[in-house]
């Protein structure tokens, strides 16, 4: 242990005169603990919000689309297929056709996103059937008549817009016409059933989504045999970017594939920049503390003067000054940063496990607050928390460096 250390640790340890600064460095230590403590419960709840959200936005999309340029559409894509689910960590494929159209009941009428999915394999890649709250995701039904009608899927606030229930019926409106003259042409219509709601709790889903089976799209849309595109579970969402550039090796030119994390490029992004901003705006509680730090430094240093003064004397440097004040500005931070990680972690799992915040489930999607630790926001936060600290110890240390000792003992 060297003596500048040793030193610092006395100081520390000594019942001083003033025991005011004792208690300011009591509180510097509690500021940094704070602080720390703060930065990881935030960054931690935003973690956990942020894998809610991928989770249901992973469920209710597939994990990688393959289309094509200008949305050509797929023909006999069956072999396409074929060669996609045979590559390493796909585990399901699913046709499916897209188009934005027009929905409509009584006197009520929203922009939709209609999804044709296919009822064999549309499990395989969304977790469609785990978040149907009324009804079932089937794409037929009958009537009192017994005639068989096609049945739509709906988004529960979609469903709300349009003020529709299970078994009552929606037009869907096409944007291809019927064939004709110009001044004959007009939309083509489809009546369909609900069958099912689904909740994903993402708005943008649940009020934009609706189903219905992939050979119903195709007649209604006029596309024949052919598809918008193929949806792909893998068994690790986070090699969606590597097993989409081996699927655009393998299919070439005209295909085009696009992973869930540039289908929410924006959302995540938006995210990201929320966190690191939470980041920087708590790190000014630490920052409050660091002030502590400084002004209880510099009265140490106007007490400790003889005692600077006769150390300097005996041949100590005014580098090895300048550590004995670095080293206690530094073994306060890293008490206060240990206490805060602790603190911080114990409110975290507390949290997870007990559950002590409850969330209005009719306002946000999940009913307690989430929380997801990672040991990287530790490190980050503990590497912070240290920095800023080792900071404020310079001025104090380098204004006791530069202390004479004559004029420091020459009245003692």
């Amino acid at each position: 242990m060297s003596y500048e250390f040793f030193i610092a640790k006395r100081y520390l340890k000594s019942k001083r005169k003033t025991g005011f600064i004792s208690l300011i460095t009591y509180i510097s230590i509690g500021g940094v603990m704070v602080g720390v403590a703060a930065l990881i419960i935030v960054l931690s709840v935003m973690n956990g919000f942020e894998q809610e959200v991928r989770t249901r936005i992973v469920g209710t999309d597939a994990h990688i689309r393959v289309t094509t340029f200008y949305n050509r559409g797929i023909d006999q894509y069956e072999s396409v297929l074929s060669q996609v689910e045979h590559l390493d960590h796909v585990v399901g494929v699913s046709p499916f056709v897209y188009w934005e159209t027009m929905l409509s009941a009584g006197q009520n009428a929203a922009g939709a996103r209609v999804i044709g999915a296919d009822s064999a394999t549309v499990s395989r890649v969304t977790d469609l059937e785990k978040n149907i709250i009324h009804g079932q995701p089937t794409y037929t039904t009958k009537t009192e008549e017994g005639k068989k009608q096609s049945g739509i899927v709906l988004g529960v606030t979609l469903a709300n817009r349009l003020k529709v229930w299970l078994d009552d019926e929606v037009v869907a409106l096409s944007p291809k016409t019927y064939d004709g003259s110009a001044l004959l042409d007009f939309p083509r219509a489809k009546k369909f059933i609900v069958t099912g709601l689904f909740e994903t709790g993402l708005y943008e889903y649940d009020a934009s989504l609706a189903y219905i089976s992939l050979e119903d799209a195709q007649k209604f849309f006029q596309m024949g045999d052919t598809i918008s595109g193929l949806g792909i579970k893998l068994d690790d969402m986070y090699r969606a970017k590597s097993v989409a550039r081996k699927i655009t090796e393998l299919l070439g030119y005209p295909y085009l594939t696009t992973d869930w994390m540039e289908q929410n490029k924006t959302l995540f992004n938006w995210m990201t920049i929320e966190k690191w901003a939470m980041f920087i705006i708590l790190s000014l509680i630490i920052l409050v503390a660091a002030f502590n730090i400084i002004s209880t430094l510099i009265m140490i240093v106007l007490e400790k003067r003889k005692e600077i003064g006769i150390l300097k004397s005996m041949g100590a440097t005014s580098k090895g000054i300048m550590k004995i004040f670095m080293f206690e500005g530094l073994v306060v931070g890293v008490i206060g940063t240990v206490l805060g990680c602790f603190l911080g972690y114990l409110l975290c799992w507390a949290q997870d496990t007990f559950r002590f915040f409850q969330l209005p489930a009719e306002i946000y999607f999940i009913s307690t607050l989430p929380v997801l630790m990672q040991p990287s926001d530790f490190l980050f936060v503990s590497l912070a928390g240290i920095a800023i600290c080792f900071v404020a110890t310079l001025y104090p240390a380098k204004r006791a460096s530069r202390l004479d000792p004559v004029e420091a003992i020459r009245y003692e």
